[in-house]
């Protein structure tokens, strides 16, 4: 009785939804409903008493429903043919659910096999995963269902095109297919003339259609935070007091030291950035700002490079490697570099001809002085450096390692579900993190250090602090896989790639996601934040390296030329170039300068995504290796390219 009292309310709802007045007050009087409150039936109630419904009647309806949309789309004027063809693939998706729901496994079986192939090639490694579905217990758990069941689809369409859509579906009164759009599908509508076929295809791709403009409202703080005042702690020259001496009266006197032009000029604040105290970061110890010294004289001796000035490119290649090494990392002063093995094992080298030293013992400790200025050198044990280090402790293949800014920490993550933190002095694992639940594929330090970001199987990304065992933020909404993390320069946003062929920008602060950007026709496996911090670059197995401006969450360039996944993007030290290196065993110069400026010069239209910049005019050149993939790329503060990459037979 309760069951049916719903149903009626749920069916009352639709009724006043709809303004039938008549209707409304005929059943609550045959049903003795005189006294119910206003709005008594709620949304959910509503879909789900429709939904018992909505699947009723003769199964072959759907192919006929579904041929009828087909010839209605390729029949209409060619304005809206393209943004109405981003219908027809989440339609035959739920219709092959509904029938497989309802154990129509033969119609649903004809209806995938005959329209499948028709869909974007993007879509069919999803298609032929849900015709593996066949018996309604078979949905529960699955993926691919579970995704499109409890997500709707997003089309970004122009208010003319859905106004057209929907008088031809009340027209032809295609319930099915009105029961799937209103149930299933979101309008992202905007005024205007609808998009053509390249504008639709720049932004589709994702599992679940397109990003909302909702969804990159929010302003992002891109720029850079102010760098830290270091003049303080330059060593001045002794000042002589001879030009005080009383016996030497006519000797000329000493001219002051000059100031150092390179501290002399204050770091502006960004506008764009945002305030030094939204995140906790940690301060800068005496021997963190005599880094950031070497860091600004090495700067110097930059080169400054451009189309006319190509980087000198030093290519290390790993040999009797063969299917054994799965990733390498350079610290940031380009010194140490790390190579992950499928054997669990991580390999650090000296790229300099200082040796790795180990700490001294307990005893030989206790006999140094602790107040000395040199005190950490001292610690320190000569006789036993060495070249190459090995780290064990992992139980399977190593995915990812990252160097801290201070280069006194490596992070691992592994096939084993956890992270594992080493120090570089004692050359052992000095915390395991447990949190993921499924394989762990990306971790990177924040540019700042204490912080570090975490991806894996289990659809997360995670961020972490050194100091603490449990995760301080969880970044929940990726629909599959997340393959690939960044700290953005200003560690106050992290982006991640995923296997649902989306980027997002994730707020560290609150832990929200303030970007999502599709486009990518494939997963993504790389990710590069501009010098500026104002664009994204993110690389994939489509073979394209898209370019976004995070300001509006616009893609503005598509990179193409490589034929093979990419799976390092890095970007010149002075940010006038971009480097992608892939499995096509090529490394590709764009010039990102020449990029800006055009864009630059655009009126950007906020309504829908502007026109997407073809990559080919910004290509500088191509380098091709014999037989080496690309395993990582990196910028030395003075702008020569170092390229890490494998030796494979037969590539």
């Amino acid at each position: 009785m309760a069951q049916n009292k719903t149903d009626l309310l749920a069916v009352l709802a639709v009724v006043k939804k709809y303004n039938l007045k008549a209707t409304e007050d005929l059943l609550k009087k045959e049903a003795g409903l005189a006294d119910i409150p206003e709005n008594v039936a709620g949304e959910a109630e509503v879909n789900s008493v429709l939904a018992a419904y909505k699947s009723e009647g003769d199964p072959d309806i759907y192919e006929n429903s579904y041929m009828e949309l087909r010839k209605f789309v390729e029949e209409s004027l060619d304005i809206y043919k393209h943004e109405l063809a981003l219908i027809l693939y989440p339609v035959l998706v739920h219709m092959y659910i509904e029938l497989v729901y309802n154990s129509h496994e033969v119609q649903a079986k004809k209806l995938i096999t005959k329209f499948g192939p028709e869909q974007e090639y993007y879509y069919q490694d999803e298609l032929a995963k849900l015709a593996m579905v066949t018996k309604r217990d078979e949905m529960s758990g699955n993926d691919i269902t579970d995704t499109f069941k409890s997500n709707a689809f997003t089309i970004r369409i122009s208010r003319d095109t859905l106004s057209l859509l929907k008088r031809h579906l009340h027209e032809k009164k295609a319930s099915v297919i009105l029961n799937i759009v209103n149930e299933h599908m979101y309008f992202d509508l905007y005024e205007g003339v609808a998009r053509n076929k390249a504008q639709c295809d720049a932004t589709s791709g994702a599992m679940t259609g397109e990003a909302k403009r909702q969804d990159n409202k929010i302003k992002v703080y891109y720029g850079l935070l102010k760098e830290p005042d270091v003049q303080t702690l330059v060593a001045a020259p002794p000042e002589e007091d001879d030009d005080m001496d009383p016996d030497a009266p006519d000797k000329p006197k000493k001219k002051k030291p000059k100031k150092d032009p390179l501290f002399s000029k204050k770091s502006k604040s960004d506008p764009n950035a945002p305030p030094l105290d939204r995140i906790p970061l940690p301060k800068l110890k005496d021997v963190d700002k005599m880094e950031k010294i070497k860091a600004l004289r090495e700067s110097t001796k930059r080169v400054n490079l451009g189309p006319d000035l190509l980087p000198s490119i030093c290519m290390y290649t790993l040999l009797n490697a063969n299917h054994t090494v799965t990733c390498a990392d350079l610290c940031e002063d380009s010194s140490l570099l790390s190579v992950g093995f499928t054997d669990s094992s991580i390999k650090v080298w000296s790229m300099t001809p200082m040796k790795l030293r180990e700490m001294k013992t307990a005893e030989q400790l206790k006999e140094i002085d602790r107040d000395a200025e040199d005190v950490l050198i001292r610690m320190l044990d000569d006789r036993k450096a060495e070249t190459c280090r090995t780290l064990l402790g992992h139980s399977g293949p190593i995915y990812r390692t990252s160097f801290a800014p201070d280069r006194t920490m490596l992070l691992s993550c592994s096939e084993d579900c956890t992270i594992r933190l080493w120090s570089l002095h004692t050359w052992t694992c000095v915390v395991i993190y447990k949190g993921h639940q499924y394989p762990v594929w990306d971790v990177r330090f924040s540019p700042h250090g204490h912080y570090f970001m975490s991806c894996s199987h289990d659809k997360t990304a995670r961020l972490w602090s050194t100091d603490s065992h449990q995760p301080l933020r969880i970044f929940a909404g990726h629909l599959s896989d997340v393959d690939v993390c960044i700290f953005h320069p200003n560690s106050n946003y992290v982006a991640t790639g995923s296997s649902d062929r989306t980027v997002r920008l994730w707020d560290v602060c609150v832990g929200t996601h303030h970007r999502l950007l599709t486009g990518h026709k494939a997963p993504i496996y790389s990710l590069a934040f501009s010098m500026c911090g104002r664009y994204l670059a993110s690389g994939s197995a489509d073979h394209r390296v898209l370019i976004w401006d995070l300001a509006h969450g616009h893609l503005i360039a598509a990179l193409t030329g490589h034929t093979a996944s990419i799976h390092s993007i890095c970007f010149s030290r002075d940010g006038t170039i971009v480097a992608t290196g892939g499995l096509d065993c090529a490394l590709k110069l764009w010039d990102f300068t020449k990029l800006v400026d055009d864009i630059s010069g655009e009126n950007v239209n906020v309504s829908h995504n502007p026109d997407v910049r073809d990559g080919e005019p910004y290509l500088l050149r191509t380098f091709p290796t014999k037989q080496s993939p690309f395993l990582t790329l990196h910028f030395t503060r003075r702008n020569l390219l170092l390229g890490v990459g494998m030796y494979e037979l037969g590539v």
